[in-house]
């Protein structure tokens, strides 16, 4: 274990205390989106767009744009001037977004602050993964990720509930008005957050530095083979996130059970990650991974089966099972996709994290949008593309780890 005594127990910051404030801070995300979610109805009423409208999920889609773009320009600021002021700029630009959001009069200006949001969103995901790699290595960082991820994922359990019931108290836009007090809340709590970054490791702002850190990461085969199948996965997930709220209001008509249906799949998913956090333990997290994702593909193929044969509309009960394996399973994937691609990465942790985070999250999005648009009647696109989607990242895994599944072993630093 490699958790870091001198940034963390001499700042009076315990373990608990630590992993619960980086779980605020990563949750700034999650919550910048679902809490959206139960909006889309009135968001199609005011402005003007038919009750079957898709274009309001441009709000997720322009918020994870956003999000992934500024990633980039993240990374090498946190490596070179420290993980906390990047952090609190990261603040800033996020309650400009969510206040450009609120007292957006159209659509277009809607999706304009939402992409400034994910712009401000992007920080808090960086410094927070490299905080992490800072303090932890080995199985410790994906144990403590999926900790941190258990907390972080307990936000959409809620979200939805609290936008639902901000709505039916004040105007549709108090979701965005919600997000804005809470980066005010979680900058305030994160003034006690310690600087993490080894004064040894600092990076100049240099294109030549930058660049040779982003090759780095691009071309080592462990850390580029586990970014992208974690970026297969993620463009399934945000698919779920944008298409979720048509699925259960409209196909299975349930638009008033909809915060509670979404909230009930995302404590499954927080019961995945605790469960997660205790088996990697056990038996490290490769091995984990490579187990969980065999089991996502065996069990994409079934849904799949079940789902064609009921015409692409397989029974409210049975999607729900389904849904629930499949999320759980994500739950699984995406911190260990995203832990085993950070170890090699310790001494470049900021710009790796943001390397990693823009491909993932700006492929993610793209293909997400892709799966959005074959969306008409049925659930089948997003049946499908648990398969193949799949499929692909087993491929990148495999790939990652020349043929050789099922090793305990997390340490390696991956070769070019």
């Amino acid at each position: 274990m490699t958790y870091s005594s001198t940034n963390v127990e001499q700042n009076r910051l315990g373990r608990a205390h630590f992993t619960a404030l980086l779980s605020m801070i990563m949750a700034l995300g999650a919550l910048a989106i679902d809490m959206m979610l139960p909006a889309f109805d009135d968001m199609r009423t005011h402005f003007g767009l038919p009750a079957d409208s898709t274009q309001v999920a441009q709000v997720v889609t322009a918020f994870l744009v956003g999000m992934a773009v500024a990633q980039a320009f993240y990374g090498p600021l946190a490596d070179r001037f420290g993980r906390k002021p990047v952090l609190y700029a990261g603040f800033v630009i996020y309650g400009l977004g969510a206040l450009g959001s609120l007292l957006a009069p159209t659509l277009e200006l809607v999706l304009v602050s939402r992409f400034i949001w994910g712009i401000g969103a992007a920080s808090p995901r960086v410094v927070a993964v490299s905080i992490v790699r800072d303090t932890y290595a080995g199985d410790e960082m994906a144990k403590a990720m999926s900790f941190i991820m258990a907390v972080f994922i307990m936000v959409p359990v809620v979200a939805p509930t609290v936008g639902a019931g901000l709505i039916l108290v004040f105007p549709w836009q108090s979701v965005f008005a919600a997000g804005l007090v809470f980066v005010l809340v979680v900058a305030i709590w994160a003034r006690v957050l310690p600087e993490t970054l080894d004064p040894q490791n600092r990076l100049p702002i240099d294109r030549r530095a930058i660049a040779a850190a982003t090759k780095e990461v691009l071309t080592n085969r462990q850390t580029f083979g586990y970014m992208m199948a974690m970026t297969m996965t993620f463009g399934v997930f945000s698919s779920y996130l944008a298409s979720s709220e048509r699925i259960f209001g409209e196909i299975y008509e349930k638009p008033d059970q909809f915060p509670f249906i979404f909230g009930a799949l995302a404590a499954t998913m927080g019961v995945a990650i605790l469960m997660n956090a205790s088996i990697v333990e056990r038996v490290g997290a490769k091995r984990m991974v490579h187990l969980a994702l065999a089991t996502y593909v065996a069990v994409a193929l079934g849904f799949w089966a079940i789902a064609a044969a009921a015409g692409g509309r397989p029974s409210f009960p049975i999607f729900m099972v389904g849904m629930m394996a499949m999320l759980s399973l994500h739950a699984i994937l995406i911190p260990n996709f995203n832990s085993i691609a950070m170890l090699p990465m310790g001494h470049i942790a900021g710009t790796a994290s943001a390397v990693i985070g823009t491909i993932s999250l700006a492929g993610g999005a793209f293909l997400g949008s892709i799966i959005d648009r074959q969306f008409t009647d049925t659930v089948s696109p997003l049946v499908v593309s648990f398969v193949l989607f799949g499929i692909v990242a087993q491929g990148f895994i495999a790939w990652a780890e020349r043929g050789k599944l099922f090793s305990r072993r997390t340490e390696s630093p991956g070769s070019p």
